[in-house]
């Protein structure tokens, strides 16, 4: 699985760390639905390992291989975990917002999991019961739009409202279970991924590492160390001193308004 970066890659776009000779062609854009984080693109040129960084939100990924596409949809992913990437394959994603989901489907059963949907032709897979061309970098937009229109793609604004602290007239315990439907991750869980990937921004930035603490609101240098072992892979050291190590997954800057919150991870 690739992720992506804002308008300036935190990763590096070219050759990987300790993947010797995998490179990996990346370009990514903004999209015009306010469901949608950004529409990427990526290829591996040469085959080799990276790691894949916990995300708390959806992905639409069409992705070819040996000349055959796929269509998959792809849950949060709570931890860390080494992908390979296989020489030559290409990937279209669309990187849902938080709270971005599809209602026909289980969002408990997707977290760090995926669900390939069948082929009805060489180039349409079955969604819903009706058959749906594969989304190209250029036409994602086009495509999510159908899903909106056809109710396949919603949005759950108690996400977004719950993350930045917004008091809305509901219950805890609503708020909550909205929260878990949409997302299949509870708040604290959310939390503690964004605010390790805000630190990766912060330490690849030249942040120091116990100016990182303060800034994405951990208790400690072993508290923010804990976190991003089990979330990124890497020890705050390894991502600030660009030592060796497998490559990390293109990320997003991700804002600290919903990160900040001093909740320990285990």
């Amino acid at each position: 699985m690739l992720k992506v970066a804002d308008t300036t890659l935190v990763a590096e776009t070219a050759r990987s760390r300790g993947s010797e000779g995998m490179s990996i062609v990346f370009e990514d854009r903004p999209s015009d639905s306010p469901l949608v984080e950004r529409i990427w693109q990526s290829r591996c040129e040469h085959a080799g390992s990276f790691l894949s960084v916990a995300l708390s939100r959806w992905q639409l990924v069409a992705w070819n291989a040996h000349g055959k596409t796929y269509f998959t949809v792809r849950g949060p992913e709570t931890k860390a975990t080494t992908m390979h990437c296989p020489v030559h394959e290409e990937y279209v994603g669309i990187l849902l917002t938080p709270g971005t989901f599809m209602p026909h489907l289980p969002s408990g059963n997707l977290v760090d999991n995926t669900l390939t949907l069948p082929d009805a032709t060489s180039k349409t897979f079955w969604l819903n019961g009706s058959d749906w061309q594969f989304p190209g970098y250029e036409n994602a937009d086009t495509f999510v739009a159908r899903l909106v229109r056809e109710g396949l793609l919603v949005r759950e604004p108690v996400v977004d409202d719950a993350l930045q602290g917004h008091v809305r007239a509901l219950s805890a315990r609503t708020i909550e279970r909205r929260f878990l439907r949409a997302t299949g991750l509870t708040q604290g869980a959310v939390r503690q991924i964004e605010r390790a990937r805000y630190a990766i921004t912060l330490l690849q930035q030249g942040t120091s590492i116990l100016d990182t603490v303060v800034q994405a609101g951990y208790y400690d240098q072993p508290h923010l160390t804990r976190s991003l072992r089990y979330f990124v892979g890497q020890t705050p050291t390894q991502i600030s001193g660009n030592s060796t190590g497998e490559q990390l997954s293109f990320l997003y800057k991700t804002p600290p308004a919903c990160c900040v919150h001093n909740e320990l991870v285990g």
